[in-house]
């Protein structure tokens, strides 16, 4: 299994010809190690997972006829690597003009070579684009309701204020307004955010601004919910919490990382601008 503990040597951020013709040596993996220990997890671990869609895949079916569908495939939050999204979208694309003589000889390929990469057993379905994901609705209160002002877009977690109430309660809320950057290239990630805790109230408005402080904020998006979930665990002490982001789309590929202190199913769903 290959690893690689950062960034560095991938195609992130690189002049890139994209090229015609299947090569799992494009993948790129990354340790989720070394992103953990920086937001504060140790000693933590979340269950969850990534959920994976790719919008554009095409391949060549034995008789050369190009075939299209979705592909989506879940990696669960204990797997050892996440793999860069750009190596993602270039092995891919090697697979639109690959010949392959039936559907489980695809899907036996890429399960293999996205288990090696992620470290971690990954099972892959395909769908027909007639039959896409149905559009959902985040659970809860809308933060971007709040009539508010809001002065600061840099990373600050001590904008969380948890409430003083001996009651425990369950929140549910989400925001549409989330923004964060590329850690190499600067480029935005636009999201909505939902979060759902138990035993805790945290005060809308600070929630609100806290999330809007990741606008100028770099991270992958694995790593950027679960900053999110360690800055919520260790602020507030919740009984239970879950945080999942719906990242929209960037060349033809979304990443929907879920975290939970319970060993849940990140919920199925897609929102109206994915």
């Amino acid at each position: 299994m290959a690893t690689s503990p950062t960034i560095h040597g991938g195609p992130l951020g690189a002049q890139t010809r994209y090229r015609d013709g299947y090569d799992k040596s494009l993948l790129h993996p990354i340790a989720r190690t070394a992103a953990r220990d920086a937001v504060g997890l140790e000693g933590i671990q979340p269950a969850g997972e990534d959920q994976w869609t790719a919008y554009e895949f095409s391949w060549l079916n034995g008789r050369g006829k190009p075939e299209v569908a979705e592909l989506s495939f879940s990696v669960p939050a204990h797997s050892p690597n996440i793999i860069e999204s750009k190596s993602m979208k270039l092995y891919l694309n090697g697979f639109s003009q690959t010949r392959f003589a039936s559907s489980s000889e695809l899907l036996e390929t890429l399960a293999g070579d996205l288990s090696a990469g992620f470290g971690s057993t990954i099972q892959v379905d395909l769908k027909g684009v007639v039959a896409s994901s149905d559009i959902g609705v985040l659970r809860g209160q809308c933060l971007d309701d709040l009539d508010i002002d809001i002065e600061i877009y840099d990373y600050s977690p001590e904008l969380i204020v948890c409430e003083n109430t001996a009651a425990e309660r369950e929140q549910s809320v989400h925001s549409h307004v989330f923004r964060s950057l590329c850690p190499v290239t600067g480029q935005p990630d636009w999201a909505s955010i939902a979060i759902e805790c138990r035993g805790v109230t945290i005060q809308p408005e600070s929630l609100l601004r806290y999330l809007v402080s990741y606008r100028n904020h770099q991270a992958f998006h694995e790593t950027t919910i679960e900053r999110i979930f360690a800055d919520i665990w260790q602020r507030c002490s919740p009984r239970q919490l879950s945080v999942y982001g719906r990242f929209l789309r960037r060349g033809g590929i979304d990443i929907n990382p879920y975290r939970s202190s319970e060993d849940n199913v990140a919920p199925q769903i897609r929102v109206a601008r994915q």
